[in-house]
C-alpha cells in the first residue's frame, strides 16, 4: 500500500497547486511588487520609489476612513448574519410545537416555505439587490418613504443614501438581507445532521428552546458556524461590500466618503486615477486586513471538536 505512494500524491496536487500558484500567489506577489513602483496601470515603463506609496496611503484621510468602514463591516456584518441566520434556522428545524402523531422535534409549521423565502435573495444578482435597494431608498418616490408616508409618517422621510449618518447603515442592512438565507440553508442543513435523540434527551431534562440551542446545537454546529464567520467577513470585506457600495451610493462611496470601503477605494485608485501602484498598496492592506480577521476568529473560535 505504500509502494509509489508519494508519486500518486504529487501526481493528483501537482495541476492544482500549480493552477492555484498561477492563478491566486502569482497575482498576490506582482501586487507587492508594483506597490513599490509609480505604475499608472497604462503604461509599460515605471520606476521603483520605494516605500514611497506606503507613506502617502498613511497620510491619506480618505484611506482610514475606508479601512474604518471595512472593519466596521467586516466586525457588524458577521455578528448581525449569523445570528439572524442561527435564529431562523433553529426555528425552521427545532424551534416547532410537538404535533399529535408527529415527531417530538420539528420545525415551525411552514418551515419548507420559510426556506425557500430566506433563499431567495440567493437567486438574485448582488447587483439586482443593490439596484433595487436603491430605487427603494429613493427620497421622493422610493417604496420605503411612501410607506411612511401612506401610515402618516409623512414627516419622517430621511434621505437614507443621501444623509451621512444613514448611508452605511442602510448599505449595511442590504448585505444582511442578501445573505442571511444562504447561512439559513447551511446551517439547517447543519442542524439536520444532529441526532434526533439529543434533543429529546435534552426535552427529557427539562431544557427549553434557550437551554437547547446553546448547549446541543450551537456546540455541535460550531465548526460550520465559524466557517461561515469567516466567509461572511471575506464578503464583507470583498466583493459584495464593493457592488453594493458602487451600484447604490452617491459618488461612488459618498455622501463625503460615508460609504467609501477599501476594495472601492482600490477600484477607483486604479480604474477611474490611473494610479495602479498605489491602488495594489491599499489591496496589499486589504489583504493583510482580511488575513487578520480570519486568523483571529480562527484562533479565538478554536475548541475541542465533538463528535457525535
Amino acid at each position: 500500500m505504500q509502494h509509489g505512494k508519494y508519486r500518486f500524491i504529487v501526481g493528483f496536487l501537482a495541476v492544482p497547486l500549480g493552477l492555484y500558484t498561477l492563478f491566486v500567489i502569482w497575482p498576490f506577489i506582482q501586487s507587492i511588487y508594483y506597490s513599490f513602483t509609480d505604475w499608472t496601470g497604462l503604461s509599460p515603463e515605471f520606476e521603483m520609489v520605494g516605500f514611497a506609496n506606503y507613506e502617502r496611503m498613511l497620510d491619506d484621510d480618505i484611506f482610514w476612513k475606508s479601512l474604518q468602514h471595512s472593519l466596521l463591516f467586516a466586525l457588524l456584518l458577521p455578528v448581525v448574519t449569523i445570528g439572524l441566520a442561527l435564529f431562523f434556522s433553529f426555528m425552521i428545524n427545532v424551534g416547532g410545537r410537538r404535533r399529535r402523531g408527529g415527531p417530538a422535534i420539528t420545525g415551525v409549521r411552514g418551515s419548507s416555505v420559510y426556506k425557500i423565502v430566506y433563499f431567495f435573495p440567493q437567486v438574485l444578482s448582488i447587483a439586482i439587490v443593490a439596484l433595487l435597494f436603491a430605487f427603494a431608498y429613493n427620497p421622493d418616490s422610493g417604496a420605503i418613504n411612501s410607506l411612511l408616508r401612506g401610515i402618516g409618517l409623512g414627516g419622517l422621510q430621511p434621505l437614507w443614501l443621501g444623509d451621512p449618518d444613514l448611508a452605511l447603515w442602510c448599505v449595511m442592512a442590504v448585505l444582511v438581507w442578501s445573505t442571511t438565507g444562504f447561512f439559513v440553508v447551511l446551517f439547517s442543513a447543519g442542524m439536520a445532521s444532529i441526532p434526533a435523540e439529543l434533543y429529546e434527551a435534552a426535552l427529557l431534562d427539562g431544557a427549553d428552546r434557550v437551554t437547547t440551542f446553546f448547549r446541543v446545537t450551537l456546540p455541535l454546529l460550531w465548526d460550520t458556524v465559524q466557517s461561515g464567520w469567516v466567509y461572511m467577513g471575506i464578503l464583507a470585506l470583498g466583493a459584495e461590500s464593493f457592488a453594493v457600495v458602487q451600484i447604490m451610493t452617491t459618488g461612488p462611496g459618498g455622501p463625503d466618503y460615508s460609504t467609501t470601503v477599501m476594495v472601492l477605494y482600490v477600484y477607483q485608485k486604479a480604474f477611474r486615477d490611473g494610479q495602479a501602484a498605489y491602488a495594489t498598496t491599499i489591496g496589499v492592506a486589504l489583504l493583510v486586513v482580511t488575513l487578520a480577521f480570519s486568523a483571529v476568529v480562527l484562533r479565538l473560535g478554536r475548541r475541542e471538536r465533538l463528535e457525535y
